[in-house]
């Protein structure tokens, strides 16, 4: 097949999206396809026979740094605000399917994906309804709530809004401020004491106006991988350091990942009956993977769902399909398949 593989975009989490693209783009060749990996955000100069972009030759790997991109310098380097680059939707067009190796923003919150249904091209993970239900912390966990997912308490609001006695009085001390729509753990902070509120506020507002702050869960923390209808097996995080920041993602040996998880059926139950909810409450498809915490008492409290996991050297997703018998290629090739079922 001719495979068009997206990833960048204009996102914090572009350069995990970038190191992504790379490794499945490798993969897809290494199974025998044709592919091209392309920018979204940056666009492609396309050639006088779009086919011929399609190619059976590895690209250089992408690797993660320890800080979140300048996307002031990126768009000005590039110029303009369209977030869709020149020659992505001609490439996407000519495609037999599109990997999206995106993460976060416009590639993650369904406004990528309705554009590519809109031009009848297929393409991989949720759709955009799904894609905008899950990128949006506040609905989804509304939604959660109403398919009888447990989730952490929490309060909405424009950072302007988000007064210390609205938290204090709401939710508490210790909470979890983030913005609303960002993924990888950017503009996250753990509050410990009111001390530390504004410089929360701050860096959640760094990112985006719209802050979502929750009650804080003290716990193991898990998180369930679902492809094609299967639960994978769970994994436990245990950072060595702070807790499960961006650094802490994609810098290898921050973190410690349990896989599968040392939990007693009981809990392995309740995390699957769980996922599986939230995956028809968000009406994803495809493939996810749902963040909890499971408290003292056994009980998980899902945090959120994400619907297009990474695939970087360290990423989880990767690392459940393994201990349930699928490599990375095979992986990616089951991923692919996916994006003919929707």
């Amino acid at each position: 097949m001719n495979i068009a593989v997206l990833a960048g975009g204009y996102s914090p989490e572009r350069d995990v999206s970038l190191t992504s693209g790379s490794l499945i783009a490798n993969a897809l060749v290494e199974n025998g396809h044709r592919v091209c990996l392309a920018d979204v955000y940056m666009g492609v100069e396309l050639t006088e026979n779009i086919y011929d972009m399609f190619v059976n030759e590895k690209v250089p790997p992408y690797t993660v740094d320890n800080s979140v991109p300048d996307l002031v310098a990126l768009k000005a380097k590039r110029g303009g605000e369209a977030l869709i680059g020149c020659g992505i939707i001609e490439l996407c067009s000519a495609a037999d399917a599109v990997f999206l190796a995106l993460h976060g923003a416009m590639g993650e919150n369904g406004q990528l994906q309705a554009t590519l249904d809109n031009f009848g091209i297929k393409y991989t993970g949720s759709g955009y309804a799904g894609s905008l239900l899950a990128m949006d912390k506040d609905i989804s966990k509304k939604l959660f709530r109403s398919a009888g997912v447990i989730t952490p308490d929490w309060m909405y609001a424009p950072a302007e809004k988000c007064t210390l006695d609205e938290v204090r009085k709401n939710i508490g001390f210790p909470c979890v401020i983030k913005p609303t729509s960002c993924g990888s753990s950017v503009g996250v902070s753990i509050v410990e004491t009111e001390e530390e509120f504004e410089s929360a506020i701050d860096l959640a507002c760094a990112y985006e106006g719209d802050i979502l702050i929750e009650k804080k869960i003290k716990g193991r923390e898990l998180t369930v991988g679902i492809l094609d209808g299967e639960v994978l097996p769970m994994i436990e995080i245990i950072p060595l350091c702070g807790f499960y920041d961006y650094e802490n993602k994609y810098q290898s040996g921050k973190t410690l990942e349990v896989c599968p998880a040392q939990i007693g059926e009981d809990i392995r139950e309740k995390l699957t009956e769980q996922t599986k909810l939230g995956f028809e409450a968000l009406r994803l498809s495809g493939y996810a993977r749902f963040d909890f915490i499971v408290d003292e008492q056994g009980v998980p409290y899902c945090l959120e769902a994400n619907t297009l996991p990474g695939m970087t050297p360290t990423s989880l997703l990767p690392q459940m399909a393994k201990e349930n018998g699928l490599d990375y290629n095979r992986l990616c090739e089951k991923i692919v398949a996916t994006a003919f079922k929707k």
